[in-house]
């Protein structure tokens, strides 16, 4: 067991009353009426009626219960703005269930948030409920931009846990994906840019956990997906029903993807590919990331030709990562042909011993794939050697591991999945971990709620913090202190 030194931690807390002078805190209840005003006295019973009577910047907090869903567009609702979004949330602690489309549906997904005639929906945010039941997605976006999905569980739908359609600007973040039976757990599709996917979990859904589409049958968009930022995610136990990639790229270019565990997922790890997309995915950063498929499963990275008048996927980047499939049969990284590469774009990787320069039509070993000029620093490795316990999912390096300071510097990943810095001695470790050898020293983070209203406001924070602090010292800038974990504080 490691050994843990006492860690005091010194919280900064603030809140500003003045930055939404006008905004409200309305709410709903199973015990509300829609003919009352949305107090907390006298809540709304529907979610529907809910989100046509708010202005932007107002929040809906939902009481605990269940509750059918809604619809959300310009035909009964407004937008937020990037100042004063909508927000559609649980109350803090409560346990929030959205169980099936509401009336006014039209995509048989349980919350439906979309644009019409073209004209873009923006700056909702929809956090911390259970969404289940939906006969097609448990949360459903599309036409809009800067909408933000958090904290949600969506399992159990028909299709899809969370999908977006021509969404600009998305930010889906930490939100628990699974069970979702005939497809895949997390679905971004239609040229939607610069989405922000992290800290998600994602797990036995019946095709992939993340799934970017470009899509170019579907316009306007230019049927590429750019510059997105995949980072902090955990994927399990996917591809359950059918193939595709545990992170699944259709026509997805110039982004990132780093520091995500991916584990005994059942068809692929990584794919790289179009199909629908405009351009076969291109130019992407594949960082730090420990991958390790289940038995019978594919390649751990596939990088195949395109379909038709397609471009190949060209000039993608994999670094530093841990790449293990469990059978000798299955192939470490698949690609077309060289150009799928950055020239010596593969490198300090942990790998197995089968790769493939053409389509996987023929198998090579390491030494052969070296002769390409790839992954000249790489070397092979099992999971017994790598980890501190694979048998029960622990991925984090064991003492003596040969991933430890074997990566090269990556500007672009400054710390691990867990928030570590790296690096933590001489030189970068591989896969989604960081080292640690002491203690892990904390990191201030917290919420408070609600973050805006009238005085007098009772304000409840939450110790967000990493590193496991032992003691707090809390000023709530207006001379009040606490040494609470989780105070409360009224202004």
């Amino acid at each position: 067991m490691k050994k843990c030194a006492i860690a005091v931690l010194v919280l900064m807390a603030s809140i500003c009353l003045l930055g939404q002078a006008f905004a409200t805190d309305y709410y709903v209840a199973t015990t509300g009426s829609d003919s009352n005003p949305g107090t907390l006295a006298e809540p709304w019973a529907t979610l529907q009626h809910a989100v046509e009577s708010i202005a932007p910047g107002d929040t809906i907090i939902v009481r605990q219960g269940t509750y059918v869903g809604c619809r959300i567009n310009q035909a009964y609702s407004v937008s937020g703005t990037p100042e004063n979004p909508c927000v559609l949330k649980a109350e803090e602690g409560a346990s929030v269930v959205i169980d099936g489309p509401g009336p006014l549906n039209k995509q048989n997904s349980c919350i439906e948030l979309e644009g019409i005639d073209g004209v873009e929906m923006t700056d909702w945010v929809i956090e911390g409920l259970e969404v289940t039941g939906g006969g097609y997605a448990g949360i459903d976006v599309r036409v809009g931009r800067r909408h933000v999905l958090r904290n949600n569980y969506c399992h159990d739908n028909d299709s899809l846990g969370i999908f977006m359609a021509h969404v600009y600007y998305p930010t889906v973040e930490y939100n628990e994906c699974s069970y979702n039976a005939s497809s895949h757990g997390i679905y971004l599709s239609n040229s939607g840019d610069y989405a922000t996917v992290v800290g998600n979990f994602s797990h036995h859904n019946g095709k992939s956990g993340v799934q970017f589409n470009g899509d170019e049958r579907y316009r306007p968009g230019d049927g590429v997906m750019s510059f997105n930022t995949i980072e902090d995610n955990v994927l399990c136990e996917n591809s359950l029903a059918s193939g595709g990639g545990a992170f699944n790229f259709d026509g997805m270019s110039d982004s990132i993807v780093r520091n995500n565990l991916l584990y005994n997922n059942h068809s692929m790890g990584i794919t790289l590919f179009a199909i629908d997309g405009a351009e076969g995915s291109s130019r992407n950063k594949i960082y730090n990331n420990t991958i390790l498929m289940a038995p019978g499963s594919y390649q751990v990275i596939r990088i195949p030709s395109s379909k038709g008048k397609t471009p190949d996927p060209t000039d993608n980047l994999i670094k530093n990562n841990i790449l293990y499939t469990p059978d000798s049969a299955d192939i470490c990284i698949m690609a077309w042909g060289p150009g799928a590469l950055v020239a010596g774009g593969s490198d300090y990787n942990a790998v197995t011993n089968t790769f493939s320069v053409d389509d996987g039509k023929t198998k090579i070993s390491l030494a052969e794939w070296q002769s390409y000029g790839f992954d000249s620093h790489s070397f092979i490795a099992t999971p017994e050697e790598l980890f501190v316990d694979p048998a029960n999912d622990d991925y984090h390096l064991k003492a003596g591991s040969p991933a430890i300071d074997a990566g090269t510097t990556l500007a672009e990943v400054t710390d691990d999945l867990d928030g570590v810095a790296r690096p933590q001695s001489s030189a970068y470790d591989i896969g989604c971990y960081e080292a640690v050898s002491g203690p892990v020293p904390p990191a201030a983070d917290f919420s408070g709620n609600p973050t805006s209203g009238y005085a007098p406001l009772t304000v409840a924070f939450t110790d967000l913090s990493s590193g496991n602090p032992t003691s707090w010292d809390w000023s709530f800038g207006d001379t009040g202190t606490s040494t609470a974990q989780n105070p409360s504080h009224d202004y």
